[in-house]
């Protein structure tokens, strides 16, 4: 089936990936089954890029599907249209490495209510994001995603969040976690940066 058959917008989408992209996606979807089993992606060559593209040519596909009846689909083009959007969403979940797109994982995750693939990407979050994208995935809009990016950097060793404090953008939110070890997790470490900061606070207000 064509892309061009899933309408208009999704196929801009399509026509505005460079080839290697395109190549990924057609690669990936020869490694689905029909119904789109649990199927494992193989990892390929991939990149930043390539992750901003699928992320765009997913959330085409998404809100095409979401168009529901009226997006005038018959059954084949809708069930071809998810099974592409699933592998592009498969893909990403394997090799995403930023904020933006952890968080579009998982709001996607949660409106299905596809808690196993919640608790997975959860799971991916310490060891894929960088330190820096998990406090973005923090400030997300979706309360759940941040709940779930906050437990996440609660999981970070002491030493990383205490380098976060340096960020002026990230300082809030690794202090915070910094608090959360301290008292939730009783981390020693933890509770002696927090008694450092408060003190430095204190000679702040002093002056």
């Amino acid at each position: 089936m064509l892309i061009e058959e899933f309408g208009a917008g999704v196929a801009s989408v399509w026509q505005g990936l460079r080839p290697a992209t395109r190549s990924l996606v057609v690669r990936a979807l020869g490694a689905m089954p029909a119904a789109g089993g649990g199927a494992k992606v193989q990892r390929t060559g991939y990149d930043a890029c390539s992750e901003w593209e699928l992320s765009r040519l997913l959330a085409a596909l998404d809100e095409r599907a979401a168009d529901g009846v009226s997006a005038g689909l018959s059954g084949e083009q809708a069930c071809a249209l998810g099974r592409v959007a699933e592998t592009c969403a498969r893909v990403l979940h394997r090799e995403a490495r930023s904020a933006e797109v952890f968080g579009q994982l998982l709001e996607r995750a949660l409106r299905a209510r596809d808690y196993a693939r919640v608790d997975a990407l959860a799971d991916a979050l310490s060891g894929r994001l960088a330190p820096s994208e998990t406090c973005e995935l923090v400030r997300h809009e979706n309360h759940l995603v941040r709940a779930i990016a906050h437990e996440a950097l609660l999981q970070l060793p002491v030493g990383i969040l205490v380098q976060l404090l340096a960020d002026p953008v990230d300082a809030e939110v690794a202090r915070d976690a910094l608090e959360h070890q301290a008292d939730e997790f009783e981390s020693e470490e933890a509770r002696w940066v927090v008694c450092a900061l408060e003190a430095a606070d204190s000679s702040q207000d002093d002056l």
